[in-house]
């Protein structure tokens, strides 16, 4: 009885872990769409009309330690200088499928 518990506890997390990434995936057309909509006046192509040494491209946010998902959240949500921030104004999940969608294009050159 208690192998059969155990089997059926591994089954479950296997399951578990196997769909998790699914479910907490980023949708980066979702993300296309809110930066569209939320951030493109001032990022457009990935770049910066207010400062233009900041921009979204991959050198300049690895230079400025922004090349990950958690560090572009964070400034989407709290914003900084002239940034506001967004939290309040975009859901949590917006904002994660649009640091999603910065760091996809930025990757790709903000080529498409």
């Amino acid at each position: 009885m208690k192998k059969l518990f155990i089997r059926v506890c591994v089954i479950a997390i296997a399951l578990f872990v196997s769909l998790t990434p699914a479910a907490f995936a980023a949708d980066l057309a979702n993300g296309a769409k809110v930066f569209s909509g939320n951030c493109a006046a001032c990022h457009m192509g990935g770049g910066n009309v207010v400062m233009a040494n900041k921009t979204l491209k991959k050198e300049a946010l690895e230079q400025f330690g922004m090349y990950s998902e958690d560090a572009i959240i964070y400034q989407v949500q709290h914003g900084k200088n002239a940034m506001p921030a967004f939290a309040g104004r975009l859901t949590d999940e917006q904002i994660q499928d649009v640091a999603a969608y910065v760091l996809d294009q930025a990757a790709k050159g903000w080529a498409g």
